[in-house]
């Protein structure tokens, strides 16, 4: 008679796994908490004071950025990315992650290497302010790779209906804020593979070795933007009138996605960007000297912009400056302070602006 785990499924392993678990959930406990993981599901209940509260809910996998974690047996920061790419998808609506939820899938399950992953989840957690309300963890052996793992997730928030920030308010002359990413974030890693073979090569700044090796750099995990966001939207809420989080498909898919769809004969709002406003991180200059396609990159990664704000031009270096002035409570000790710079403004399209190329058009400064 065969057994389960003569089938490659370790349940002892599981059972260990889950306790590491539940070490790392504790740090994440907020209050609206009801249930501690091991329950068959979560339980969280919504604050008081809502009128008319509005779920809103993102998820999200890290994608293959996951094959240099593999490649460097690093796996305790990718789950913070998993995190930042689904806290960062509700922020764009003005609202903060309740709790959170992971999947993690493997071939045969290491209690350790999944521990490290599930850490680095409750990290993100932290960071954003939400609970790790529950997950998963499936053991699948002959589908996965021994050695591989895929991490997915997603976050729930709540919202007052009336405050939802929905594109619907922006207008020409209003200004662009973009907020620094920490470099390449949880995007682009099929090209980033491509070009980045060996991520154990010598990271080079200026043809120069810097002493990290080029695949520390890009597991540099995605900057979350939910605490300094809404510390500003909490003073200047009537002065943000979109947001954006650059994700795959960079500026040119992106930056669009938060203005309303042209109506009754008026004109389409576009973006025009400064290029030269931010300063760009240096790994984007070590893929370029690698062959990353100067014709596609605004098209493909963030380039050093991780999140957008549209804002009333009136506010706009206000805003700016309580960003960069309150940056170091949200420092990272593995990344630079987050800042904010004015990027471009929001003006009306000549024609239709039918193309991804006609809604950003960057000029020199």
């Amino acid at each position: 008679m065969a057994s389960y785990k003569e089938s490659g499924v370790d349940v002892e392993e599981g059972y260990r796994a889950v306790d590491k678990y539940k070490e790392h959930a504790k740090r994440t406990a907020i209050p609206g908490l009801l249930t501690g993981l091991g329950s068959f599901n979560g339980m969280f209940e919504i604050p008081k004071g809502y009128k008319n509260p509005v779920m809103v809910s993102g998820t999200d996998g890290v994608g293959t950025k996951l094959d240099i974690a593999f490649q460097m047996k690093k796996y305790d920061t990718v789950g913070i990315d998993c995190v930042a790419m689904s806290v960062n998808d509700i922020l764009c609506s003005g609202v903060q992650t309740l709790f959170f939820l992971d999947y993690v899938a493997c071939g045969k399950l290491e209690a350790e290497v999944a521990a490290d992953l599930v850490k680095g989840v409750a990290d993100g957690c932290v960071q954003t302010g939400c609970a790790l309300l529950g997950g998963e963890t499936a053991e699948m052996p002959g589908f996965y790779d021994v050695g591989k793992y895929d991490l997915a997730g997603f976050g729930v928030g709540v919202g007052e209906k009336n405050d939802m920030i929905t594109g619907e308010d922006i207008q020409e002359g209003d200004v662009l804020i973009g907020l620094s990413s920490t470099g390449v974030h949880s995007n682009g890693f099929s090209l980033v593979r491509k070009l980045v073979p060996n991520p154990n090569d010598p990271f080079l700044q200026d043809g120069k070795e810097t002493g990290k090796t080029i695949g520390e750099v890009l597991l540099t995990p995605t900057r979350i933007y939910v605490k300094p966001v809404m510390e500003v939207l909490a003073k200047y809420k009537k002065s943000i009138h979109g947001m954006v989080h650059v994700t795959g498909g960079g500026f040119y898919e992106n930056i669009p996605r938060m203005y309303p769809k042209a109506k009754d004969g008026k004109k389409q709002l576009i973006s025009i960007i400064q290029r030269s406003s931010w300063d760009i991180p240096p790994v984007f200059g070590e893929l370029i000297r690698r062959g990353a396609d100067l014709n596609t990159i605004y098209n493909t990664f963030n380039m050093g912009i991780g999140f957008v704000l549209a804002v009333k031009a009136k506010d706009a270096d206000a805003i700016v400056e309580m960003f960069n002035s309150n940056a170091h409570k949200y420092h990272r000790d593995d990344s630079p302070d987050m800042k904010a710079y004015k990027i471009g403004r929001v003006a009306y399209a000549e024609g239709k602006a039918e193309t991804q190329a006609e809604k950003v058009i960057f000029e020199d400064k």
